[in-house]
């Protein structure tokens, strides 16, 4: 049985814009990828509904996780957890724990817990809870799919409390190797290689420095023995120059 897989959605029209660069799924797959779980798809939805819907049931259904980010904070744009209990079919509401945890959160700082920030306490039903040690609002993880915030700094925090809790595969494994030779020049000899090591992947990645240019060829799998065999024969290609 091959490792766990994941998507990760992110949602927000300022992602979209270029106001805002995404980090998150670079961070969720560097931390996937320690786990064993292997992250194959990402995708970018607007703060619309049904885009947002159809993304999730098209994900949840194809991996064994979802993870997304954005769309959970106070604002009339945040409508990720109406999303999400749309795609499954159940209730949304105000939840007791949630409302305690941010009752507690605006009573440390002195601020008010308005109307607009108790939206951040809606959670739909089922839910377990994701802690946010940072801002307190939490997130939830709802079947397959895990909520998380847009923020970073929050993102990577909620990630670290959902993983330890994730079954894990076999540690995803990668060497690289630069070849001073043109992709074009080693292709084939690197499409046989490929199919000579199905259980490995390759890929290829032309650059240039000081005006020659080269190949870095990277392997990734779960078998050492493998990679390190598949290693040799790519050192052959870099012989062959």
């Amino acid at each position: 049985m091959g490792n766990p897989t994941a998507a990760m959605l992110v949602i927000g029209d300022e992602i979209l814009s270029g106001r805002t660069r995404d980090t998150n799924t670079n961070h969720l797959a560097t931390q996937l990828t320690g786990r064993g779980i292997r992250l194959c798809e990402a995708r970018v939805v607007a703060d619309d509904h049904a885009a947002i819907v159809a993304a999730l049931n098209a994900l949840r259904g194809a991996y064994d996780h979802v993870f997304t980010s954005g769309g959970i904070g106070p604002t009339h744009d945040d409508i990720t957890a109406d999303a999400v209990a749309a795609a499954f079919g159940v209730g949304i509401d105000v939840r007791d724990d949630a409302h305690e945890i941010l009752k507690a959160h605006y009573q440390r700082t002195g601020l008010e817990l308005n109307a607009m920030r108790l939206r951040m306490a809606r959670i739909p039903e089922g839910a377990v809870l994701i802690d946010n040690p940072i801002s307190a609002a939490p997130g939830f993880t709802l079947g397959n799919v895990h909520v998380m915030a847009g923020v970073p700094a929050i993102f990577e925090a909620m990630v670290a409390s959902v993983l330890p809790g994730l079954t894990g595969g076999d540690p995803l494994l990668s060497q690289m190797i630069d070849v001073p030779r043109g992709e074009g020049e080693i292709a084939q000899a690197l499409k046989d290689l490929a199919g000579k090591y199905p259980a490995l992947s390759f890929g290829s990645y032309p650059y240039q420095r000081n005006g020659a240019y080269g190949t870095q060829l990277v392997v990734r799998g779960t078998d050492a023995g493998l990679l390190a065999a598949a290693m040799v024969e790519l050192a052959s290609l870099a012989g062959a120059a």
